[in-house]
């Protein structure tokens, strides 16, 4: 029987589709069409107000953008505030960070007491959901299981269409604590599914936080050190807002203001951040880092990593795709915050072990990246790293799977989604609708015996 979709007929319809969706580069120009909704000076057209987060990279100075070191401001604190004080009472911030984005206050101690137990409480999934969901549908991408689970949590909740501001807290809340489980079952079932491995599923532990319960559950022994849980710590920190226009946030925010449920919302912002181009970058930085791993021969020599990155910048090595990755963000322009913040403390915990090499190759490329740009491509434009360029070493170091560093982003990340669609709830009151310049032509309808 003849299949529509196989050989060459489905091969000349999608060459005939390009031919009559491609649209002309310079139309964009013509229409004054703002693509990716960014100005033409790389800013980003601005789409709305927040209270929530403040993501500062640059002034402009009578037209012209001023390079400034960067700044991260969640709801009027700086996250160097946030981690330093953190760090300085040697104790955990995710939870407070999260119970901050959510409430729009810092909580005080009862505060935090009571909304660290009910995270703790709300880990356990659904009777049932486990088998059903996860060993039943076993995904190679944890990315791709974690939206189904969360879209699938919606048939489990009785006051899932309840929109009011008390349900919607308790949804959100729910789904961060049950988000950190969903991924470490996901991964076991990968696991032996996919990679002939013993699948290892242990209970929750509620005495344990969010970062030590990720590395709990990850681990066969369950056993980690404080050290290596603080560390996850501060990335779930830094990680867990970066304002209204980044990608999966906004998704986040137009599902929201069409009225739909939590779960769509939210699982549409995971869909978001899966994206190569949004949370998968950090597994484009350890590919590269393998890939200079492998072909230079003297990490400490900065004449032969600069030649390497020069060839790099001219598509002759590492994936031909002329970028270093982790280098370069939309805002930041001398410094991305969160690239200095988890640098010092990687450097920390690295120091004396084997990996504090990787470290130091990674920082000579920082280093070396803008001077080598600026040679290869003739560009002077302001570089810094972004958080990308550490965050995957980090997760290395403490013996996180590569398959789970984007899955971990959304598990960070996902108490600024809520935030965020608590704020799009409350102030939106409209639809998010651009609109598209249409520049087909009109055709006469062609009756089908006259067709060709």
């Amino acid at each position: 029987m003849p299949s529509f979709i196989s050989g060459a007929n489905i091969t000349d319809l999608c060459g005939e589709l390009e031919k009559k969706t491609a649209v002309d580069p310079k139309l964009y120009e013509k229409y004054q069409v703002k693509r990716g909704l960014r100005n033409s000076d790389g800013t980003g057209v601005i789409a709305g107000i927040t209270n929530i987060c403040n993501v500062h990279g640059y002034l402009l100075n009578e037209g012209e953008m001023e390079p400034i070191p960067g700044q991260l401001i969640y709801r009027g604190y700086n996250i160097n505030d946030l981690v330093g004080n953190v760090e300085a009472e040697n104790r955990y911030g995710y939870e407070e960070t999260v119970f901050l984005l959510l409430f729009g206050h810092l909580p005080n101690k009862q505060e935090l007491s009571h909304f660290n137990t009910y995270i703790s409480l709300k880990r356990d999934l659904p009777n049932g959901f486990v088998e059903d969901m996860i060993l039943k549908a076993p995904s190679k991408n944890i990315m791709n299981k974690l939206a189904r689970s969360v879209l699938a949590l919606y048939s489990y909740d009785d006051s899932c269409e309840n929109k009011s501001l008390e349900s919607e807290m308790r949804t959100a809340v729910s789904l961060i604590a049950k988000l950190p489980v969903i991924m470490a079952n996901a991964y076991q079932v990968k696991r032996r599914v996919f990679d002939n491995q013993s699948m290892i599923m242990h209970p929750i532990n509620y005495e344990e936080n969010t970062a030590q319960c990720i590395l709990s559950l990850l681990r066969p022994d369950r056993q980690y050190t404080e050290d290596e849980a603080q560390m996850l710590d501060r990335l779930l920190m830094i990680q867990a807002e970066h304002g209204g226009g980044n990608n999966s946030t906004f998704t986040c925010r137009v599902l929201t203001s069409s009225g739909t449920d939590p779960y769509s919302a939210y699982s549409s912002a995971i869909c978001s951040l899966k994206g190569p181009r949004h949370g998968g970058a950090n597994i484009q930085v350890i590919n590269m880092l393998d890939n200079f791993k492998a072909n230079i021969r003297n990490w400490e020599d900065e004449g032969e990593v600069a030649d390497y990155m020069r060839k790099t910048l001219n598509k002759e090595t590492n994936d031909h795709s002329g970028l270093i990755y982790g280098m370069g963000h939309a805002v930041y322009t001398v410094s991305d915050p969160r690239a200095v913040l988890l640098k010092k403390k990687a450097f920390e915990l690295a120091k004396g072990r084997e990996i504090e090499a990787e470290f130091r190759l990674l920082e000579t490329i920082e280093r070396l990246t803008p001077e080598v740009f600026k040679e290869v491509k003739g560009s002077s434009k302001p570089m810094c790293a972004n958080v990308d360029m550490y965050s995957g070493l980090v997760y290395r170091m403490l013996g996180i799977p590569d398959e789970l560093f984007t899955p971990l982003f959304a598990v960070a990340r996902m108490g600024g989604w809520a935030a965020h669609r608590m704020e799009e709830l409350l102030t939106g009151n409209r639809i998010i609708r651009p609109a598209y310049k249409p520049v087909a032509k009109e055709h006469e309808y062609i009756k089908l015996d006259e067709r060709a």
